[in-house]
Parts: structure tokens; sequence; C-alpha cells
């Protein structure tokens, strides 16, 4: 659902420093800013680029027609009605599983808050969201990987109750 100004609503509004933090349903025109949260640190530097956009285009059409995932971005919106800039994204999966008595979960990817901003606990709003978000669609679990060098990342992971109970394997293909 797209508003008259081509934005979508609300999905959760916080007062934070600078205004209010709004979460919504990313569009096509929120790529470009999406990208560069994405590459906005050491790993992602080496491994995202706005240069190609055609690459990025194609997944965010493929996870907009799939009801199963959400692109999700964050505005700081510095007075009530107006439009702000992304300053935050993540993407929200749920996956059906037969482990675990049949148990849906969910899957976060991709968090990103912008550097400047980090610390002001936008991305505590944004995972409380997506876990809500994730017991609403009925999942029992939440889980995530983090790069092992991303150690701060780590520590807010688990000041927010996720545990490192298991050994995250990856296979470039």
């Amino acid at each position: 659902m797209i508003s008259t100004d081509g934005v979508p609503p609300a999905l959760f509004t916080a007062g934070v420093a600078g205004g209010t933090f709004r979460l919504r349903h990313a569009t096509r025109a929120d790529l470009g800013a999406m990208v560069r949260l994405l590459a906005d640190d050491a790993l992602g530097a080496g491994r995202e680029t706005a240069k190609d956009m055609e690459p990025y285009e194609r997944a965010f059409a493929a996870i907009e027609a799939d009801p199963s995932h959400l692109l999700v971005v964050g505005e700081l919106v510095p007075t009530a009605g107006e439009a702000g800039p992304v300053v935050a994204t993540f993407q929200l999966s749920f996956l059906p599983g037969i482990s675990r008595q049949g148990a849906w979960r969910s899957q976060l990817e991709g968090v990103r808050v912008g550097t400047s901003l980090r610390g002001q606990g936008m991305g505590a709003l944004m995972v409380g969201w997506a876990i809500a978000e994730s017991r609403r669609r009925g999942c029992t679990l939440m889980q995530l990987t983090t790069h092992k060098s991303r150690t701060a990342a780590h520590r807010f992971y688990e000041r927010l109750g996720f545990e490192a109970s298991h050994v995250g394997m990856k296979l470039p293909l």
C-alpha cells in the first residue's frame, strides 16, 4: 500500500534524537540508499558497489514479489508529515522448516544504520520491530549471521538477547 505521495505507510515510529524514526517498506527509489548503507563498513565496502545497480534491482524485484521476504528502511523524519532521509535498512525473511516440529523461523539480514547515527538506539528499534513481526507471523525462532570480525555487532545482538549458539558456515558459489 502506497500513499498519495508515493511513500508506504509507517510500520513503526518512535521519537529519537533529531526527530522521529520511522520504519516502512522499502521502495525501488530507496535502493541506492540501501546499497550505500550496505557498503558503509569495512566488509561491505569490498563487496557492495552502486556502480552497477542491475543485480540489486533484480534482487529487489524478486524480494518484493515474495510475501515471505520484507525489505525495510528506516527514515529520520525531522518534522511530522515530512519525508526524511533513509538512514537504516534490513531484510527479514520467513522460512518454514521441518525441524523443531515444523516451526517457522525468521532470518534477519543486512541490518545497517548509517555511521553517524549508530549508538542512538535505532538498530535496537529495528530489531525489536523485526522480532515482533516474526512473532506476529508465527515464528518460534529468529536467526541471523554476522561476520566473526564484527565484534561490536556481536555485543549489540547479545544485548538484545541473541545467543551465539551455532557455528555459521558459508560456501561461496
